[in-house]
């Protein structure tokens, strides 16, 4: 029997994309290659390796099985790639790191541009997630290194603590408490909190933070990403705990208004994260060494 990695490669995107179109699209193959490509790999198999009975491509249990071999199988690949770089240096190539929202955001794109800056030849990319979705693709090998805030507890992850940042509590410039020196948790308890998705490291901060305030009962709503949430505030919604450099350009704008609350919420830790037992490329260990020297954010909530 012969496994047959071009096949093995195309089976596996039409995994991930659920489907044999978008995977032709993504291949920019036919779809009747694809469909083609992954039967004789079936046949070379002697098993049905995907379910083609409903409106999605699912893998069978022999699939899946394939599926998981195949994702060590490309992730070998991808270190055997990263070891040969490793003697040609950064003349060429690509980095793809992973960012937790806030972080994604507000801090990799100016760093990535330094990088590029550096190593013009190294091709850039940045894939944007809660941690949850950060971490889940670090583990399955798709992602080499990402910076995520708050500290991951898989044992299969290397951290290192780079940076922090705080929250800060945001509300409309219209808002009654907007503007007063210094507010007590008891003079939020009218106030509704906006608070992010689930699987966001930023919802477990805020949620930990209205604890802290014995808050609990206090009236809630969830929105998805900093970036709505900030216009919610700004449309008077609800009030909301929102990372000090998510906000830098709505507060000098006027848009929103900071509420310093005493006490204030504890900083949390941004961290570097990648798999222990990945081989790094140059692209990926030159990025690591600029993060480390990169001293802070590149914006500063106004004092």
């Amino acid at each position: 029997m012969e496994l047959n990695l071009h096949r093995l490669w195309i089976f596996m995107q039409v995994v991930e994309h659920q489907g044999f179109s978008a995977a032709a699209q993504r291949l920019y193959m036919s779809q009747p290659s694809v469909s083609n490509q992954v039967r004789r790999l079936e046949q070379s198999l002697k098993v049905t390796l995907i379910d083609r009975s409903g409106s999605r491509a699912r893998p069978t249990a022999e699939g899946e099985v394939l599926a998981e071999y195949g994702k060590r199988v490309f992730l070998l690949a991808e270190e055997a790639v990263a070891a040969v770089q490793q003697v040609s240096g950064l003349a060429s190539g690509r980095l793809l790191v992973g960012g937790s929202t806030t972080v994604g955001t507000y801090l990799l794109p100016s760093l990535l541009a330094r990088f590029q800056e550096r190593h013009p030849g190294i091709e850039c990319d940045v894939y944007v997630g809660n941690n949850e979705a950060v971490l889940e693709r670090l583990l399955a090998g798709d992602i080499g290194v990402a910076v995520v805030a708050g500290v991951p507890t898989a044992s299969q992850l290397l951290t290192e603590t780079v940076l922090d940042e705080r929250l800060v509590l945001v509300a409309s410039p219209a808002h009654p408490l907007a503007g007063r020196p210094e507010v007590h948790p008891e003079d939020l308890a009218d106030c509704r909190f906006l608070l992010r998705e689930p699987g966001s490291q930023t919802r477990v901060l805020q949620e930990q933070a209205l604890s802290e305030w014995e808050l609990d009962g206090v009236s809630r709503g969830a929105v998805w990403g900093p970036e709505a949430a900030k216009q919610c505030v700004a449309a008077s919604l609800g009030v909301a705990l929102i990372s000090e450099h998510a906000i830098v350009d709505e507060v000098r704008a006027g848009t929103l208004a900071v509420v310093p609350v005493a006490p204030a919420p504890r900083p949390r830790p941004v961290n570097l994260v990648r798999r222990r037992d990945r081989l790094l490329a140059p692209a990926e260990r030159a990025f690591i060494e600029l993060l480390r020297s990169a001293g802070g954010w590149p914006r500063e909530l106004p004092a």
